[in-house]
């Protein structure tokens, strides 16, 4: 029996419309919709119905003003939340129902309901929009209204007593606020990959978290160019020893697809095989660690074919139909540039105040 994951999805999503010039439109969500209708793919999950958030389950991130500020938005045809952050009439429900499907996700790996083999409950990918990784307590930002994956970590720990949630961020963009959500938590290690300088601006390699959260944010500031084998090797070598540190009891991704390398916002070089390995490694650390509870969220992406040829890999990976194959590591490990070999040395040197394994 091929072992199912979780996957959220629903119309709702394609509901929020910034605008017909915008990146970040409902086609991209379409396109992964209409992949998920194949009927070898179909075969290869079970679908998640998601529920929409409360405002108390918004606020365990985010200010009570903000949440007015985005439900004052309902029914409006337009509105400019910040330069390149606008609404539409039903974006609202939309973002509820984002965080809301994060939220069912999680449930539904803490009661182990998804079929899988041998104990494990399973992978869950939560392709939603809008985005949500640049959302602050306090504003909208780079086209996000909430911050999914940050609500969804601080649902977990309060909900479920998790102690330890590892967030894995390879999004092209920092994500200011997932990190500023947690830079003060030794309860939530957050590490990211991205381009830079590039929006937001932040995430430089010394920016390690603050106070009793000193060592749990870890950011890999990339120049343009990096590819599977850089990005490979990236999470193997300072991830993987950093995980078998902190024992995560739940991984939770912010799974963006404009890495890919033809994206049009992007200078990065990701192919579908690259995003296939690294959803596998951080399967693996799920696995070891956090008796395999991992959810995804979807962030961004803007290649669509691009983007919906990578998540269909990374479903095929984790329904164990198509996995990397094995001689992928080695090969990878083999031939990464020099700059991503100088990257890594330095994110050691940073953090080997707070980590041994460096």
């Amino acid at each position: 029996m091929v072992k199912k994951i979780g996957i959220v999805h629903d119309p709702i999503y394609i509901e929020h419309m910034p605008g017909t010039w915008h990146p970040e439109s409902p086609q991209r969500l379409s396109s992964i919709y209409e992949m998920l209708k194949n009927e070898e793919v179909k075969e290869l999950y079970e679908s998640i119905q998601p529920r929409k958030a409360t405002r108390e389950e918004i606020q365990l991130i985010h200010s009570s003003r903000h949440f007015d500020r985005i439900a004052a938005t309902e029914g409006k045809a337009a509105t400019f939340l910040d330069p390149d952050t606008i609404t539409s009439e039903r974006s609202f429900e939309a973002a509820l129902y984002a965080v809301g499907g994060v939220l069912s996700g999680i449930d539904r790996i803490m009661e182990e309901k998804i079929e899988a083999p041998e104990g494990y409950p399973g992978e869950v990918f939560a392709l939603i929009r809008p985005p949500g990784h640049h959302a602050e307590a306090d504003w909208a930002k780079g086209f996000c209204l909430f911050n999914n994956i940050a609500i969804g970590t601080q649902y977990a720990i309060e909900h479920y007593g998790i102690e330890r949630v590892l967030i894995a961020d390879w999004d092209l963009h920092h994500g200011n606020g997932t990190q500023h959500a947690f830079e003060q938590d030794s309860r939530v290690l957050y590490f990211s990959t991205h381009q830079y300088p590039y929006y937001p601006g932040t995430g430089s390699m010394n920016e390690v978290g603050i106070g009793e959260g000193s060592g749990y944010t870890i950011n890999v500031p990339l120049f343009p160019g990096h590819g599977d084998e850089e990005y490979y090797r990236i999470f193997k070598s300072i991830l993987v020893p950093v995980a078998e540190l902190f024992k995560p009891q739940l991984v939770m991704v912010s799974a963006g697809f404009d890495t890919y390398f033809g994206d049009p916002l992007g200078g990065m070089q990701l192919s579908p095989t690259g995003f296939s390995a690294l959803a596998r490694l951080l399967q693996t650390i799920a696995r070891k660690h956090a008796g395999s509870r991992m959810l995804l969220t979807l962030e961004g992406g803007y290649h669509i074919k691009g983007q919906t040829q990578s998540i269909e890999a990374i479903i095929r990976t984790f329904a164990g139909v198509a996995p990397v194959d094995n001689g992928f590591a080695e090969r990878e490990l083999q031939s990464i540039g020099k700059m991503a070999e100088r990257t890594i040395e330095s994110v050691m040197a940073i953090q080997r105040e707070y980590w041994s394994c460096f």
